[in-house]
């Protein structure tokens, strides 16, 4: 009897405890939820923290602003070999994930509805860069793991631009939301825009004009292009770019900064970049570059791209390494989302081929302006009336080229230009491991042909086996 009341007691006890399990077992230091302020703090920061890194030791070998010493495989074209860097997948789908959160409690919850806005917005933002360099991806199906679906199918590039919930459609309904806020409200941990949304609307249209021409060969953009143009509500000055300021010391600092000396030494001035700055006699050769060791007085060396490193006898001293904006003096440095010289460019080359009525001249000397104004370079007097003066019979490859030198810190994006419209020219490389080809895409990374076979199967059959050498859509 004594034993059956023990036990009846040992049943009631552990039942009393558990009905206080849940209370008793939280830990009040360890939220189960986060708040649409810290998550839209932690993607700003987050996405240009790796991505700067990314497009320092990744995006700048492809296209072809800095050359690897070591550790080149990637340089050399064998894009599935990452190294230092070369693996942006990640990067973009954790802030894509937490930013559709962000959006998810806005549209659940009327008190996080300012939110909508900018969630779009800056989803639309990553989901370019994303789609810009790997072509079709999940999408749609993406971050529904909750409802049991963790196998996304991918979508097509052509869908995630123009369908629904894609990228235009986010940019135009995201600048809508905030334009019909009314009220008081707070946009907290806007680390961008310090939460004024007269510049998250700027940066909703200037993102809208970049998108239009990303996909102009594929798509008639001019009544859309003239409509913005006119609405004259983008960036328009480098007061207003979407950027953040690294600081000179941690934890804010740029990533290069921080590494060892051999990491940083282990990229030097590409050939490429060196023979498109010294005939332009371009003073920002000083600020992207040092002159090299072994040079009697100021000048610079770069090297070609793709060099065998297992057959090459290199010495350091020879080829000038990244400035040192890059590493001793990062408080001049930002991570850079959008600007007014690039949407500058990016006018400036639509009135060049007719898509907007406006003066493409007038357009690239304010760009050109305003890109040495972002690298904290004076501009020459006789800069843009002499070696850069803007000529129509070559106007493309002169806006190209010269948004390709001020996207140094966006090296993903200066070789997403040059596969867009061919300029700069870069350089055949050294020691091929792609045959001599320019890629022209990202291939998939290895994990989603275990995590995501079927799909990833539809997707590499679509990719020519995934390969590097097939066109995204607006490409093709």
């Amino acid at each position: 009897m004594k034993k059956i009341l023990s036990f009846l007691f040992l049943i009631l006890s552990v039942s009393a405890c558990t009905n206080d399990f849940e209370e008793l077992n939280t830990n009040p230091n360890a939220p189960v939820d986060v708040q649409p302020d810290l998550l839209l703090r932690q993607v700003i920061y987050d996405y240009g923290e790796r991505m700067s890194y990314e497009g320092f030791v990744a995006g700048n070998l492809l296209g072809q602003y800095l050359t690897a010493l070591d550790f080149n495989l990637f340089d050399r074209h064998a894009l599935n070999s990452p190294q230092l860097g070369g693996n942006p997948w990640p990067v973009l789908y954790t802030n894509l994930r937490d930013t559709e959160l962000i959006l998810q409690k806005a549209q659940a919850s009327e008190t996080f509805a300012v939110y909508e806005g900018p969630a779009r917005i800056y989803k639309a933002y990553l989901t370019m860069a994303l789609t810009d360099l790997f072509g079709d991806v999940p999408y749609q199906e993406a971050f529904r793991g909750e409802a049991g679906l963790v196998s996304p199918k991918y979508d097509t590039q052509e869908s995630i631009y123009m369908g629904a919930g894609g990228i235009l459609d986010n940019l135009e309904k995201g600048a809508q939301l905030i334009g019909g806020y009314k009220g008081s409200f707070t946009i907290a941990g806007d680390v961008l825009f310090g939460g004024d949304i007269d510049d998250w609307i700027k940066f909703a249209h200037s993102l809208r004009i970049k998108a239009l021409m990303r996909i102009s060969s594929k798509v008639d953009v001019s009544e859309q292009l003239q409509v913005l143009y006119e609405g004259d509500n983008y960036i328009k000055t480098n007061a207003e770019n979407a950027i953040f300021q690294f600081t000179d010391a941690e934890p804010n600092n740029f990533r290069m900064a921080r590494l060892r000396a051999g990491d940083f030494n282990n990229f030097v001035m590409s050939e490429t970049i060196e023979d498109i700055l010294t005939p332009l006699n371009d003073p920002r050769i000083h600020t992207l570059f040092r002159p090299y060791a072994n040079a009697s007085g100021t000048a610079y060396n770069g090297l070609l791209n793709g060099i065998d490193a297992s057959q090459t006898t290199i010495s350091l001293a020879d080829y000038s390494l990244a400035g040192t904006i890059f590493r001793e003096n990062t408080g001049q440095l930002a991570a850079n989302y959008m600007t007014a010289w690039e949407t500058h460019f990016l006018l400036a080359e639509a009135a060049h081929k007719g898509f907007i009525t406006a003066d493409a001249k007038a357009l690239y000397d304010l760009a050109v302006t305003q890109a040495f104004e972002y690298w904290r370079t004076p501009l020459p007097d006789d800069y843009l009336s002499t070696t850069a003066a803007f000529d129509p019979s070559k106007a493309v490859e002169q806006i190209i080229t010269q948004k390709w030198i001020a996207n140094m810190i966006n090296g993903y994006e200066g070789w997403i230009e040059y596969r867009r419209t061919g300029f700069p020219q870069l350089k055949a490389i050294s020691a091929s491991l792609n045959d001599g080809i320019m890629p022209i895409r990202m291939p998939y990374p290895a994990e989603e042909a275990t995590l995501n076979t079927a799909n990833y199967e539809q997707a590499a059959a679509n990719t020519g086996g995934n390969s590097i050498n097939v066109p995204v859509w607006w490409d093709d």
